[in-house]
């Protein structure tokens, strides 16, 4: 890539890409480069079908990730080189949508209470009482947190949006506990070799930590703590607009995916079954 890869990471800075997305995109990039071994500028539509072909078929990558590679090819080649190319001719994958598995709150329960690590269960109390992402928690600053207006302020989430979730007084005390344990100083879960932050794996590595001290055998990871948080809050009568505030969600159509799985929207709705049910019941009233 040479000096290519410096253009197009100039590039995603000036736009405000976040770290990671860079990276990713311009590993996307040298990927395709490597599987053509020739210039990058040299390469064509052609060559990018061909590869998202061999994508698909030959390394049976997931759509989100095929998803990624072709918006990295896309801003290479439409942004960086300028080509004068029909970005419909690099068409995205078909997404394929997935309800997450949300736990009941008693298994939430028993996730939270099987960790003795004082850190370890404030980071996933943090999780899921203010919905945050991993990322989200394991950049939380000290200063973040308002006991006296009890919120906790998330500093430049995803999208670059700042927001403010509710301080629960159940993680108050739990993050008074911890502090006064652990002293941290700037970030409030920084790395243990470091004031820098706790890195998100590992978060998800806690979060197996307290699955399998739990006792519990279904999907858990440190992004369903955050769908636990919208749907419990669903569950409990939260109006979905502010759900979708707390989350952070730019639209509506994002946070409407909890009607899909809260229990109340499914089991007060009755099946149009039972209504007939209950029509057969009463007999007809004779004209």
């Amino acid at each position: 890539m040479g000096k290519f890869q410096d253009l197009m990471d100039a590039d995603l800075e000036i736009r405000g890409y976040a770290p990671s997305t860079r990276k990713y995109y311009l590993l996307a990039v040298r990927e395709f480069v490597a599987h053509f071994m020739r210039p990058p500028d040299e390469l064509n539509l052609e060559h990018i079908r061909e590869y998202q072909v061999h994508l698909i078929r030959e390394r049976k990558i997931s759509y989100g990730k095929f998803n990624q590679a072709v918006s990295a090819l896309k801003f290479f080649y439409l942004v960086t080189l300028k080509k004068d190319w029909d970005g419909e001719k690099i068409p995205y994958h078909k997404k394929h949508y997935r309800l997450p598995e949300i736990p009941s709150q008693e298994t939430v329960a028993a996730l939270l209470s099987s960790l003795g690590n004082l850190k370890h269960r404030a980071v996933l109390m943090s999780i899921y009482a203010g919905g945050l992402r991993a990322s989200e928690a394991a950049n939380l600053k000290v200063s973040d947190v308002d006991s006296q207006r009890m919120v906790l302020r998330i500093d430049q989430g995803k999208g670059h949006k700042d927001r403010y979730v509710m301080l629960s007084p159940r993680l108050l005390e739990a993050l008074r506990e911890y502090w006064n344990e652990y002293k941290p100083r700037t970030y409030l879960f920084p790395n243990p070799e470091s004031d820098k932050p706790m890195t998100r794996q590992a978060i998800h590595h806690i979060v197996q930590l307290a699955k399998k001290a739990a006792g519990i055998t279904g999907r858990m990871y440190p992004h369903l703590l955050r769908h636990s948080f919208a749907t419990h809050l669903l569950e409990n009568g939260a109006n979905l607009r502010v759900i979708q505030k707390l989350l952070g969600h730019r639209s509506l159509s994002s946070t409407q995916i909890y009607t899909h799985v809260a229990k109340n929207y499914l089991q007060e709705t009755p099946s149009p079954l039972d209504i007939l049910d209950d029509r057969k019941k009463d007999p007809p009233v004779p004209e």
